[in-house]
């Protein structure tokens, strides 16, 4: 299969193009600069000029493909907003394109709102939330009902492994280091869930492969993990003290990553799992901060 893969050069992206050329599929990469190609061109991926923002590219990337994968997104939560609406209409054009020919098409979404203080399931619709406005489930509904094979890998707070250079976990090292100290909200018995990017880059090429319309993929390989303990394993990497904070200074420590700090977002993929019959098989979160991925 010939698969338009957006994101191509990002965390996951990257992880997603060798997935699919590992099993032998052709990937269509969207490079926004010459150093994004460069890269796609040596792990043997076509490249695609463009981006979420240059529509044509998108209809034209989507026409020359058998299959879409969504990764891309413009992480910039000084407009997170902004960007959230540039995710939604990015997903619209591309299903238009897409509208009508059986061609499967895979968005990305997160668990972590799914159903926050409880276990949060494949079979439960993530509700719309103003504050983390991301609508890319809403869009791909929107697909699956104008005629989109249409499926959504929900990712968890933490997607880990080698080259993680902009997700939570390097936040959380990132304050530790700028502050001298590795913190948790209250008792820190909060969850996030987690997985590994080469089990998330397997479980997108599953999908691709098997969706059926309107379903939705759990990639964490891990159900819950209390902040605390990732707090206490950052500390002990950086040789720095942890410490409990409370919700007023957690404001100041935090800044906007308070409430991802304090969010409780245990999920399941018992279904998913199943389903695909995706087998994880990579290192869990706290193994690869031990093992020093984030503090290299």
């Amino acid at each position: 299969m010939k698969v338009f893969v957006t994101g191509a050069s990002g965390f996951v992206g990257t992880a997603v193009v060798q997935e699919l050329l590992k099993a032998g599929h052709q990937v269509l990469g969207l490079a926004r600069s010459e150093a994004s190609a460069v890269k796609l061109k040596a792990a043997g991926a076509e490249v695609h000029y463009g981006d979420l923002e240059d529509l044509d590219s998108l209809r034209q990337g989507a026409a020359e493909s058998e299959g879409v994968i969504h990764c891309g997104f413009i992480h910039d939560f000084s407009r997170f907003a902004e960007v959230c609406a540039v995710d939604e209409k990015a997903i619209e054009t591309i299903a238009n394109i897409l509208a009508g020919s059986n061609r499967p098409l895979i968005v990305t979404s997160g668990t972590a709102l799914v159903n926050p203080g409880s276990l949060a399931t494949e079979d439960m619709p993530s509700p719309f939330n103003p504050a983390w406005p991301r609508a890319s489930e809403r869009a791909a509904q929107a697909a699956v009902v104008a005629g989109v094979r249409a499926a959504t890998v929900r990712l968890p707070p933490s997607v880990h492994g080698d080259e993680d250079k902009h997700g939570f976990i390097p936040i959380l090292v990132n304050l530790a280091r700028e502050k001298g100290f590795s913190a948790y909200i209250g008792e820190g018995q909060n969850r996030w869930n987690a997985g590994h990017r080469l089990d998330a880059a397997l479980l997108y090429r599953l999908a691709l492969e098997q969706a059926t319309p309107g379903a939705r993929f759990h990639a964490s390989t891990e159900e819950g993990i209390t902040v605390k303990s990732i707090a206490e394993a950052i500390g002990k990497q950086l040789n720095l003290p942890v410490k409990s904070i409370n919700a007023e200074e957690a404001a100041g420590h935090f800044s906007w990553f308070a409430q991802m700090a304090a969010i409780d977002c245990p999920s399941s993929s018992k279904w998913t799992q199943e389903h695909l019959n995706w087998r994880p098989s990579h290192p869990y979160l706290l193994t690869d901060i031990e093992n020093g991925v984030y503090t290299k």
